[in-house]
């Protein structure tokens, strides 16, 4: 077994290894800002010797942060406006948008900014959101017509749990079969 050296790396070493990590982690997953000081801290806590203090990490990381902020490489409001379009295109709600921009450290403002360019662009996004996850998961309108009743229930929990809200649960799933296909066509 080899030992350890346990050496002492200057400042700018240890900068320019952390910046290094960064634009390996931003290349691979286009990262939020937070996402990339959560992984830049797990990385740098298991691989820099037990005597290095977290403050001292903590502000390495945001010096790296800044600079990566500066040159255009993490952006998160161009990060928020493309995760709520991948979104929208797969048919989640607004509310399912806003919760996961939230979880993954996104300013308030980019958020609100983002929501509501959302409603600009259509006004009833989650209906038709909750169309395409009728869609995709074959129930309320698209189920037959013999089963829909027996399956209401359990079909507006579905809904609920992809964060629409009842009311527009309601209104999709008390849309006909031969509006339903047309909707979909539509979109």
């Amino acid at each position: 077994m080899i030992p350890i050296r346990n050496r002492k790396k200057t400042l700018q070493l240890t900068v320019d290894e952390m910046r290094n990590f960064a634009f390996a982690y931003t290349e691979k997953y286009a990262p939020s800002k937070q996402q990339l000081k959560t992984y830049l801290l797990k990385k740098y806590m298991k691989l820099s010797a037990s005597g290095s203090r977290k403050q001292d990490i903590h502000k390495l990381i945001d010096i790296v942060l800044s600079d990566l902020e500066k040159n255009k490489f993490i952006n998160d409001q161009f990060y928020s406006e493309s995760k709520a379009k991948s979104m929208v295109q797969r048919g989640n709600s607004i509310n399912k948008i806003r919760n996961y921009l939230i979880a993954k450290g996104i300013n308030d403002n980019f958020i609100k900014d983002t929501v509501n360019k959302i409603k600009e662009n259509n006004s009833d996004q989650d209906f038709f959101s909750a169309i395409k996850i009728c869609k995709k998961k074959r129930i309320g309108p698209a189920r037959s017509e013999d089963n829909r009743t027996l399956f209401y229930k359990k079909d507006i929990s579905l809904l609920a749990r992809n964060g629409f809200d009842f009311e527009t649960s309601k209104k999709v799933m008390d849309i006909d079969k031969e509006e339903f296909i047309k909707m979909i066509n539509l979109l």
